[in-house]
């Protein structure tokens, strides 16, 4: 499994545009080969900004390196970086391979 993470710094006063940004678009990630889950993350809230994230995980790295190289991901990704910023600097991405998983009795909420 390989895992994907983006770190964003939101600015205070832009959280709800940038949470409506997230939450109200179309996911064009369900048909897409070797998906498994993508979550979307709210953390703390600091003077400066308040934490979000996006974590998504991956059947396999060549999986996930398919999705960015295909048509969709630029359909997804077409109006990245344009408009006012949201966020305090760029994201921050870091992808991971998963080495051992331990998965609990109870089902997630």
């Amino acid at each position: 499994m390989f895992v994907v993470v983006n770190r964003f710094k939101v600015l205070p006063h832009k959280e709800a545009d940038f949470r409506r940004r997230w939450l109200d678009r179309d996911v064009l990630l369900d048909t897409v080969p070797g998906f498994l889950i993508i979550q979307f993350l709210k953390g703390g809230t600091y003077p400066d900004h308040v934490a979000y994230a996006s974590h998504a995980s991956w059947a396999s790295r060549e999986a996930f390196e398919a999705w960015r190289g295909s048509d969709l991901f630029q359909t997804a990704h077409k109006d990245a970086g344009k408009g006012e910023s949201l966020t305090l600097g760029k994201r921050e991405f870091s992808a991971y391979e998963v080495l051992r998983t331990v998965e609990g009795l109870e089902e997630a909420a």
